[in-house]
């Protein structure tokens, strides 16, 4: 985790507006350097005021320092940006739980549920504010705040396990969460340079923006976004509710069978998700 932080806050160094510092306040925030997470947390927001995951961010940190009140503030504001932002709607359930407000936990939860249906810290947390199996209360407010610190918990994924049998499952396939955390696969650039964490921490919140601008536009559900470029071409395909896939090929490879394989690892991180 320290390598990765110095590499991040060398990034963030040389390109003050890299997106980088969602990926660098977070793991800052998880190894309890509250201050330097705060600080990269709140430079980012200045920088990035209408991005959402910037504000779940600053509101993580500002609930690790038990300032209940901004968060709830920083939270709001997330979701007024992104109405279906997973990670402020667990916040929010987390702290309407901590001053007795079940019901209120309870609505958020079910809307994060319905936002990521294949979540299941989700199904988890509504099962222990709601009193199921009964979960003392302790445990419920252990499983809410879980569920409003997540992905944190969750463990990685290995890139032979998720896309085995994959052609090229060595290299041009990352699996990320909302957050842009990394699950699986991985990304060098022509120099042959390990970007992953890079591309990750710029691909932040980009499922949910798709998602809130489809709906917009009254497209109905986004299932796919690809660009071509002067070296190579992408794809970006949600595998599921809770998960980004990038494909990344060079220009040799025609962009439909691009898409194809966007499909064929979609559904190996999907399979793959399901059986977690």
């Amino acid at each position: 985790m320290l390598d990765e932080i110095k590499t991040l806050s060398s990034q963030l160094a040389q390109d003050p507006d890299s997106l980088v510092f969602l990926r660098l306040g977070e793991l800052l925030r998880r190894k309890g350097q509250l201050e330097a997470a705060h600080r990269v947390a709140l430079t980012g927001l200045e920088r990035h005021p209408h991005l959402a995951d910037a504000h779940d961010l600053y509101a993580r940190v500002l609930a690790d320092k038990r300032d209940y009140e901004r968060a709830f503030d920083e939270w709001d504001m997330a979701l007024r940006i992104a109405p279906t932002h997973v990670g402020a709607l667990k916040g929010l359930a987390f702290l309407y739980f901590t001053v007795g407000d079940l019901a209120q936990a309870v609505a958020h939860l079910e809307a994060a549920r319905r936002a990521a249906p294949d979540d299941p810290a989700i199904v988890q947390a509504l099962a222990a504010v709601r009193g199921g199996g009964g979960a003392p209360a302790t445990g419920a407010a252990a499983a809410t705040e879980e569920v409003a610190a997540a992905p944190a918990a969750a463990a990685p994924l290995e890139e032979a396990r998720v896309f085995a049998g994959l052609e090229g499952a060595q290299e041009g396939l990352l699996l990320l969460d909302p957050s842009g955390r990394v699950l699986g696969g991985g990304l060098k650039d022509p120099h042959g340079r390990d970007v992953t964490d890079a591309v990750a921490a710029y691909l932040a919140g980009v499922s949910q923006e798709a998602a809130r601008t489809a709906k917009l536009l009254d497209f109905g559900a986004w299932t796919g976004l690809a660009a071509e470029g002067t070296i190579g071409h992408v794809h970006l395909t949600p595998p599921t509710g809770n998960a980004l896939l990038l494909v990344v090929r060079d220009r040799s490879v025609p962009m439909g069978r691009l898409a194809i394989l966007a499909q064929r690892a979609a559904l190996a991180a999907r399979r793959w998700l399901e059986r977690q």
